[in-house]
């Protein structure tokens, strides 16, 4: 056999982060905190990410703009009766963050996130090494080494930490990642991505204004200029323009206007979304239509920005996987859309109508050979047990965009109610993040170890920087005592979080029933 030459070393550390989305950043900061409190001294750290660091650290939060962020959802009596604030307890290490990026309660400043994250960074003296691509990883037996790069330079670390959506240095290391949805058995389909905008000029007033003139309209059915409108939007079918118009109202028959919150707006309708079709030609359909502008989640920034998390497009599984390899740029195709929505958005009030540097990418696939996957049901049930838990997080299963094809394998199999799909309230641990067959990795994202609807509550940030501290404290754990991350447990993390006065409030609820349900419905669907 010829000699296989081993790149020479350029450096070494004792933890690398791949990819810059927040938890994993959050994580390394964890880590080395950890490290320097047990041995007084910071451990050598590296963050590596294929983005363009001068366009801003935070991937999906920062380059792809979604200022809007999506919070911890926790029952009022649960809040009322352990004194909570309105999303509950969340991780210390993410409030830390939320602080020092002046979020007042849902807006973040991609700006201030990319100065916040960069301090911290600064604070526990690690690297920044952006515009990169993996050649190659080398391991030892199971064990990640050292990532060697295109570039030429080869980084060895004893700790590894994947926060990328793909999952892409656990690929690389030779972990199997499902494609899309095939822990449903839909390999090909995949979540909705979604380009950020913003708008200026667009007073809140003026955009409350609008709206509630169309939504009168619309519900109008002598005004035959508005039906035609909404008849576009509905392509052409009736019964999809009756169901659109009565989207309009609420159940008491009011006018389901948008609602202003202290920095961010929630569009109830799909008032917007019907004119801007309207004006494009195309059906409200992401799987007609290729592209949807939906019911927008909008941060208020300052100088009069609004963030719009709204304008969806469809891919498969094999599109995401390639776009997130291509450092998550919107294709020349999506940018031709947004022509469109900057016309309309312009014809409506906006001065000014600018589209982020990078997608958000929702879910592209999920590794297996967890140390402990976690599944929906599992989540229901309250997720780890409360004696190791490391705090608590509710989301609802959102599957924004839909899953094409599964409501008919559902139907295929029996199911046709989902009932079952409560948001769960679930304790969170590490063991989903940590990988069995190479020991010394984590992956922390959408494409964690998750199974059936897990990802689907999985995927949201605040979660995964629950699930970051404690694999942070981990690999700090990890480093100090000579062991693989594999190894440490969630309660040996638990202790520490206790003894620092860092352990957030436990509050996991176990439905059993709805549990049950979704536990038979995802063990059929992956069949």
């Amino acid at each position: 056999m010829p000699e296989v030459k081993v790149p020479t070393i350029t450096s070494t550390y004792d933890i690398i982060c791949f990819g810059d989305e927040v938890p994993g950043i959050l994580a390394l900061v964890c880590a080395a905190r950890e490290y320097n409190r047990q041995k007084n001294q910071y451990p050598r750290t590296l963050l590596l990410l294929k983005g363009n660091s001068k366009l801003g650290l935070g991937g999906h939060l920062v380059r792809g703009g979604l200022s809007y962020l999506d919070r911890s959802v926790v029952p009022a009596a649960i809040r009322q009766s352990r004194n909570l604030d309105t999303f509950g307890d969340p991780a210390a290490i993410y409030k830390e963050f939320l602080k020092r990026a002046g979020v007042a309660f849902i807006a973040l400043d991609p700006v201030k996130a990319d100065s916040a994250l960069r301090a911290m960074l600064q604070e526990v003296r690690a690297d920044i090494i952006s515009d990169i691509e993996i050649k190659s990883v080398i391991k030892e037996g199971q064990k990640i080494t050292a990532i060697e790069l295109t570039k030429g330079e080869t980084y060895a670390g004893k700790q590894f930490i994947d926060c990328t959506v793909n999952a892409e240095l656990a690929q690389a290391a030779g972990v199997k990642k499902l494609k899309g949805f095939e822990t449903f058995g839909l390999p090909d389909s995949e979540l909705a991505v979604t380009l950020v905008f913003e708008t200026q000029g667009l007073s809140i007033e003026k955009l409350k204004n609008v709206e509630f003139q169309y939504l009168k309209r619309f519900t109008n059915k002598a005004d035959t200029e508005a039906q035609k409108w909404l008849n576009v939007a509905a392509g052409g079918d009736p019964a999809r323009a009756d169901e659109l118009r009565k989207d309009l109202v609420d159940s008491a028959g009011k006018l389901k206007t948008m609602y202003a919150g202290q920095d961010y707006i929630d569009v109830r309708s799909k008032a917007l979304s019907i004119a801007y079709h309207a004006f494009r030609g195309t059906p409200v359909s992401l799987q007609s239509s290729g592209t949807m502008l939906d019911n927008g989640n909008i941060a208020i920034l300052s100088q009069g920005r609004l963030s719009w998390n709204a304008l969806l497009y469809k891919v498969n599984a094999d599109q995401a996987e390639a776009l997130t390899r291509a450092k998550s740029k919107p294709t020349s195709d999506m940018l031709r859309e947004m022509v469109f929505v900057r016309k309309w958005f312009e014809s409506i009030g906006a001065s000014q109508v600018k589209s982020v540097e990078e997608l958000y990418i929702r879910h592209a696939g999920n590794i297996t050979g967890a140390v402990d996957p976690l599944s929906g049901s599992e989540m229901l049930a309250g997720g780890v047990p409360q004696s190791e838990a490391l705090g608590t997080f509710g989301y609802h299963f959102d599957i924004r965009g839909g899953i094409n094809g599964l409501d008919e394998r559902a139907a295929g199999k029996g199911f046709n109610d989902f009932a079952f799909l409560n948001p769960p309230l679930f304790n969170i641990g590490i063991r989903h993040a940590l990988v069995k067959n190479v020991p010394n990795l984590a992956v922390i994202s959408p494409g964690s170890g998750f199974v059936g609807y897990a990802s689907s509550a999985g995927r949201i940030v605040e979660f995964n920087c629950g699930v970051g501290q404690g694999v942070g404290i981990a690999a700090g754990i990890a480093i100090a005592q000579g062991r693989n991350l594999a190894e440490i447990s969630n309660a040996q993390v638990r202790t520490i979080l206790a003894q620092t006065g860092k352990l957030s409030q436990i509050y996991g609820t176990d439905n059993p029933l709805l549990a049950s349900k979704l536990g038979s419905f995802e063990n059929q669907m992956i069949a």
